[in-house]
């Protein structure tokens, strides 16, 4: 299967250039995969550059999480990020996404500095 990068991901997102959408829609066609990476490097996008709101980027990840030609990294874990993101959308998805990639692995509680993040079941304040 294919993979994608995040600027072809945030073209079939945002679809503001048509020229480049048509042609990630035609390099997806047949199937591509999203790494967790490429999935939170996009959303850093559309938050950084093109102001999304926490809703809207909730709404992005279910599309993507939905969509038949995209398969994501871990869709369980991008799932559980989302769960989390929605619950407390001050975190911002990156570390939700931290989180629940460490609760797959096995490897809780995740440290963190961060008040907020530690406060996630899984974290631990340090």
């Amino acid at each position: 299967m294919r993979a994608v990068d995040t600027n072809l991901l945030v073209r079939l997102l945002v679809r503001d250039e048509q020229r480049q959408l048509d042609a990630a829609e035609e390099f997806i066609a047949s199937g591509a995969w999203v790494s967790h990476v490429v999935l939170v490097e996009t959303l850093w996008v559309l938050d950084a550059v093109y102001e999304r709101d926490a809703r809207q980027i909730s709404a992005a990840v279910e599309m993507l999480l939905a969509h038949a030609q995209l398969a994501l990294q871990d869709a369980d874990v991008v799932a559980a990020a989302l769960v989390q993101f929605r619950a407390r959308p001050a975190l911002g998805f990156s570390d939700c996404m931290v989180v629940e990639i460490a609760r797959k692995a096995g490897h809780l509680p995740l440290g963190s500095f961060d008040l907020l993040l530690a406060k996630v079941d899984g974290a631990a304040p340090v």
